[in-house]
């Protein structure tokens, strides 16, 4: 299954231009934050469908203010992609599970607090294949350009229960040598 994995879009998806694959992920911050506009959503749909892959997923971010509200009021999110939030979706048997959520950005779209985020991370099955998040669990791909972890200690604690290592000497999560870990990102070149 040829997975193709993108995040951090912010408006410029069209960039992309056309892409290939089974599965295209978007693991979130498709909008622009604060400075969004309320068409932003409906133009990555558009872009969704004119995408070549048997299956499209898409999470929101902090960036996503827009893909929060559509969600919260219920209904479809997307028409040309499948919206993951706190749920399995399985495709050609392979178990994919997503979840928006981040720490510490209070005021941004899917921020919770610590225990919340617990709470939202126990609900990931044992049995997930693929886990789509858009903050990185803590330790793991997470320095921003100032040397700062700022990923997500609770996650961190959640695939330490998921992939325990027994009588490791530390805390750190490692992945399984049959796990692949990435944080995507997509800039254009200027």
């Amino acid at each position: 299954m040829k997975l193709v994995i993108i995040s951090d879009t912010h408006g410029r998806h069209d960039e992309l231009g056309t892409l290939r694959g089974d599965v295209l992920i978007h693991c979130g911050d498709s909008g622009n934050g604060f400075s969004g506009h309320p068409d932003d959503l409906d133009r990555l749909d558009a872009w969704f469908g004119q995408q070549e892959f048997e299956r499209i997923l898409c999470i929101g971010g902090n960036h996503d203010f827009d893909m929060q509200a559509r969600a919260e009021r219920g209904g479809p999110v997307l028409r040309n992609a499948e919206y993951v939030q706190d749920q399995v979706h399985e495709y050609r048997s392979v178990r994919f599970y997503g979840s928006p959520w981040t720490p510490e950005l209070v005021d941004w779209a899917y921020y919770l607090d610590d225990d919340a985020l617990r709470r939202r991370w126990a609900l990931i099955p044992n049995d997930v294949e693929i886990l789509i998040t858009h903050t990185p669990p803590y330790g793991v791909l997470d320095r921003n350009t100032a040397g700062r972890n700022c990923g997500c200690r609770e996650l961190h604690h959640r695939l330490l229960d998921l992939h325990p290592r027994a009588g490791a000497p530390d805390t750190r999560y490692r992945a399984p040598a049959s796990t692949t870990l990435t944080n995507a990102l997509a800039r254009a070149s200027r």
